[in-house]
């Protein structure tokens, strides 16, 4: 199965740009697999660049996730990082996805200097 990098995710999410938006979805026709770090660069690119809420990188994720075309790395752990996400605004997405995988691989606590992250179950502030 073809993989996608960050930029062919934000074409598909922002849709800013025609020719490149009708290209990726040539791409991922077939399937595409997403890796967890061009997930976790898309929702950076989403929430700074283009300045999206974080309800809105989360709805964005989920329609990631829910895609006919496309099988995201460590989708259950994902998926709970979006929950995660939803409920603790004070976090990134890739901190909720980062303590996410880590429980799910068994390698807690996630030891963090992050005020925030260390309040989670599974991190512990060093």
């Amino acid at each position: 199965m073809r993989a996608v990098d960050t930029n062919v995710l934000v074409r598909l999410l922002v849709r800013d740009d025609a020719e490149q938006v009708e290209a990726a979805e040539a791409f991922i026709a077939n399937g595409a697999w997403v890796p967890l770090l061009a997930l976790a660069e898309t929702t950076w690119v989403l929430s700074s660049v283009y300045d999206c809420a974080p309800a809105a990188v989360a709805t964005a994720v989920e329609m990631l996730l829910n895609h006919e075309h496309l099988a995201l790395q460590d989708a259950d752990a994902v998926a709970q990082a979006v929950d995660q996400f939803r409920r603790k605004r004070s976090l990134e997405f890739s901190d909720c996805l980062m303590l996410a995988v880590s429980r799910k691989t068994g390698h807690v606590p996630l030891g963090t200097f992050d005020r925030a992250r260390g309040r989670l179950e599974g991190a512990q502030r060093v």
